[in-house]
């Protein structure tokens, strides 16, 4: 039996006796043992499974490039990312872009949008077209629903992909759908809109106007998140394959 094929009996042997994720964390200690992190690694890791909350933190950090892949860089480099910070805010309230009074996701938005040379006036998401898209493959009468109460352009979508559910979903659901973005599938956030239709497909049908299927869907209830985000992910992986390691 190969390395390979090892590995993946024990990940369903530890799935089916209960202790699913024993196998995972195993390998992501491994990876961070790599005096140079393997970036494309940990992406596809990170893709694949829910990171264990341990590391969150310094795997999204690499994963962003805030640190870099070598450990013995990440003491100093921290010191220069904290004074990058204090400068790009100081920047974006200068020009006028936000305030002290801004919500502090948006301010993270506009300090990347700046340090990547991405500041519109106006910004435009194109992710409402492609959850539209699948939403009419999962369930096409529920689009038609929203269509027939002109709902379809007043949905969430700031909520849903310019804040990328932050507000929307509790934090330990929150962190699971970030994990892939983090890792650069925004496409999850699309899944997990549609998703959110699904799971409450019969409350959405039984409004008739736009302004109480938006008001509903701002404030969904938190107690199904976690089971939303699980079958975001199937859906995920459905229409766009399941992540693996490169050879």
């Amino acid at each position: 039996m190969t390395e390979d094929s090892q590995r993946n009996f024990r990940s369903v042997y530890y799935e089916k006796v209960g202790f699913r994720g024993v196998e995972e964390k195993k390998s992501l200690e491994i990876l961070l043992k790599d005096d140079r992190l393997d970036i494309e690694k940990l992406c596809t890791f990170s893709q694949r499974f829910p990171l264990p909350s341990m590391y969150r933190a310094l795997v999204w950090k690499v994963l962003l490039g805030i640190l870099p892949p070598h450990h013995e860089s990440h003491a100093q480099v921290m010191m220069y990312r904290k004074e990058q910070y204090s400068d790009v805010l100081h920047a974006l309230k200068v020009v006028r872009f936000v305030n002290d009074a801004t919500p502090q996701v948006e301010v993270y938005l506009r300090m990347y949008q700046l340090e990547s040379g991405k500041l519109p006036r106006n910004p435009s998401f194109p992710l409402p077209k492609a959850f539209e898209q699948y939403l009419n493959l999962e369930d096409s009468r529920l689009l038609s629903h929203l269509k027939m109460c002109s709902a379809v352009s007043r949905l969430p979508y700031d909520l849903w992909f310019k804040r990328c559910f932050a507000g929307c979903l509790p934090e330990s659901s929150l962190q699971r759908v970030w994990d892939k973005v983090v890792s650069g599938s925004c496409k999850i956030l699309v899944f997990v809109a549609v998703e959110i239709l699904l799971t409450f497909k019969l409350k959405v049908m039984a409004l008739n106007n736009s302004e109480k299927i938006t008001k509903f869907l701002e404030n969904i209830p938190q107690d199904s998140s976690d089971a939303i985000v699980s079958k975001a992910i199937d859906l995920w992986h459905k229409h766009c394959g399941t992540p693996v390691h490169s050879a």
